[in-house]
């Protein structure tokens, strides 16, 4: 598992409002209801950003796609709506995020034309929804994982994005 690190400008500056920043590519094969575990979080942080770049065109039928908490108890624990967002038949450079709270389903800001994505709010305070995330007790395996149903086994490919901040000594996310 590889840890994240800040990305950096032209000039080799670290950007840190995002946080530091972990990547997780994955290629979508399977049908039915799927979890695909994409971050392994230990101890407390702050997640800035969290957010998916279509990098192969998905494929039809690909639905109610949402992130979630998986804490090997419990996996209802939603980071966006968990009735999800439609993002069948979306072309490379199509953008997933997070940009309200858990009832919110995720922002699709589609490459097929050029497109603005406002924060969901007026008072919203920038683009993505910063929440904290705590690592189950003891060392129980704590995941960022992307959800989505599809009867479809040809469903293109996406890199997942997060940017924390760690908030106790030991916290941490990597690329599951």
């Amino acid at each position: 598992m590889a840890i994240g690190s800040y990305p950096r400008d032209e000039n080799r500056v670290p950007i840190v409002d995002l946080g530091i920043l972990v990547t997780k590519a994955v290629t979508f094969t399977a049908n039915g209801t799927v979890a695909k575990p994409l971050f392994h979080v230990t101890g407390s942080v702050l997640v800035q950003s969290l957010y998916g770049v279509v990098t192969t065109a998905i494929g039809s039928n690909h639905t109610a796609a949402h992130w979630r908490i998986n804490d090997q108890t419990i996996t209802t624990q939603v980071i966006s709506a968990a009735a999800g967002t439609t993002i069948s038949s979306l072309s490379a450079g199509t953008l997933l995020s997070r940009i309200g709270v858990l009832t919110v389903a995720l922002a699709v800001s589609t490459a097929a034309t050029g497109l603005v994505t406002d924060p969901v709010a007026a008072t919203a305070m920038g683009f993505f929804t910063p929440f904290v995330v705590t690592q189950k007790t003891a060392s129980v395996e704590t995941n960022i994982e992307y959800v989505y149903t599809t009867n479809n086994t040809s469903l293109g490919a996406m890199t997942f994005y997060v940017g924390y901040v760690p908030l106790s000594t030991d916290g941490s996310i990597e690329a599951y």
